[in-house]
């Protein structure tokens, strides 16, 4: 019998080359199957998939319209960045490039749009100070917990329902299966590269940078992956 998630499932192979979030009918079940468990309050949260990058729950605790996101980036596409992934090796690259293509890569986030302002899927590409970093967002996630500022506080507050449903930051890291990412008391986040209070963009600025951005971001995935494939 083959497992229900396959952690090695390459996305944009599924894609066939398109933006998986959109394109990638295994992204949006393995979301599905993963997500649909009980809350931390023990209430159940079911998925049921409404249209190819959407899933939808409705009960007593509210209707949520919720999306895919490959939430780690490479990099490796960008081209403003070019000057720096040129000067790395094409293996390093390319094997980074498929493992941010997995599901230890990838999250959930509301898809409903708000008036004319951004989803977190958008606010956390467009805003430099994050640069659609995963370990940028969650430490962002773990002060709007707290109450405290951070580039994408606003944008969160207007999501404020969905992140109720897991009660604090610890209900949303173990929920998400995110435990790697943080220390053993939840109380920092595991921050890639030296971190200087969101003052400058998130993106790395030299090869040294890229590669130790690399190094920690990979022992991440493989471990989300590796806790991931442990439950099915």
């Amino acid at each position: 019998m083959s497992k229900l998630i396959d952690t090695w499932t390459d996305f944009h192979d599924d894609a066939g080359g398109r933006d998986p979030d959109g394109y990638s009918p295994t992204l949006q079940e393995y979301h599905r199957i993963l997500w649909s468990k009980p809350l931390p309050n023990g209430k159940a949260f079911t998925l049921d998939k409404i249209r190819q990058n959407r899933l939808f729950h409705k009960s007593d605790i509210g209707e949520f319209v919720l999306s895919s996101d490959m939430a780690v980036p490479s990099f490796t596409r960008r081209k403003r960045m070019q000057h720096i992934i040129s000067q790395i090796s094409p293996e390093v690259r390319n094997d980074f490039y498929r493992l941010t293509s997995t599901i230890g890569a990838s999250l959930i986030w509301p898809g409903n749009r708000i008036g004319n302002k951004m989803t977190i899927n958008g606010a956390r590409g467009f805003n430099s100070r994050i640069s659609d970093r995963l370990d940028l967002t969650i430490e962002c996630i773990r002060r709007y917990y707290q109450n405290q500022h951070s580039p994408l506080y606003s944008t969160f507050k207007m999501y404020d329902s969905f992140f109720r449903l897991f009660e604090n930051f610890k209900g949303y890291i173990d929920f998400f299966l995110l435990q790697d990412i943080v220390t053993g008391n939840y109380a920092k986040v595991k921050i890639a590269l030296d971190f200087d209070d969101f003052r400058t963009s998130a993106s790395p600025r030299s090869p040294d940078e890229y590669l130790t951005y690399v190094e920690n971001t990979s022992s991440f995935v493989k471990a989300r992956n590796t806790r991931i494939s442990l439950l099915f």
